[in-house]
């Protein structure tokens, strides 16, 4: 048995192309896996807390979002790793459009298709990059180094921005954020009595 697991270490070990596709591989379970561990939570308590429905109808929203989310990011990594690999040994060496490139493909290949949990990775992603890039003017010195602190100024006018169309153009809001919104600002503004005051929204 000690044997067998040595041989089969030296073999997952293995140098040169044979690891590439080893590593496309073991990228695809952890795609896999990275899907489960993220979803599943965000789904149950989302669903649980803001979802009408049977039991059976919030169970098979829960495990339908984490499905998808799952599959998505294991086919994304397989292909992302796959094209990458791919246009490197094609060039001898890496090169950086070659992850540009590979991302664009996997991005319009599997996150391309509207559902709401692609909706909101790409949504996530999106502030993401919009930050980054940010940082990465101000890396290259594109734009100068802020001598004071901009993160407030920052933060004033993403909810500036988004409480103002909330309250005058709110069908342009995505629908789990205008819910949420709803729930704090608008709701916050009707009861009835000390029930539906303390212990129930309406």
């Amino acid at each position: 048995m000690a044997a067998s697991i040595d041989s089969l270490n030296k073999f997952l070990a293995s140098p040169g192309q044979l690891k590439s596709l080893l590593a496309v591989i073991k990228g695809f379970r952890n795609g896999a896996v990275y899907g489960v561990k993220v979803r599943f939570p965000h789904a149950l308590v989302m669903t649980f807390l803001f979802k009408s429905g049977s039991l059976q109808s919030k169970v098979e929203t829960i495990l339908e979002a984490t499905f998808t989310h799952s599959k998505n990011l294991a086919l994304f990594v397989l292909l992302y790793k796959s094209l990458t690999s791919l246009m490197a040994s094609l060039q001898s060496k890496p090169e950086q459009y070659h992850s540009f490139l590979a991302a664009l493909i996997g991005g319009y290949l599997v996150f391309g298709k509207y559902n709401k949990v692609n909706e909101q990775i790409n949504l996530y992603l999106l502030s993401r990059i919009l930050y980054a890039l940010v940082k990465l003017a101000v890396k290259r010195g594109y734009i100068p180094q802020p001598n004071r602190p901009v993160f407030p100024w920052f933060a004033a006018l993403v909810w500036g921005i988004v409480l103002w169309l909330f309250e005058y153009e709110k069908d342009t809001l995505q629908p789990s954020l205008k819910s949420s919104m709803t729930y704090l600002y608008h709701d916050s503004n009707v009861w009835t009595s000390l029930k539906n005051f303390i212990w129930h929204n309406k």
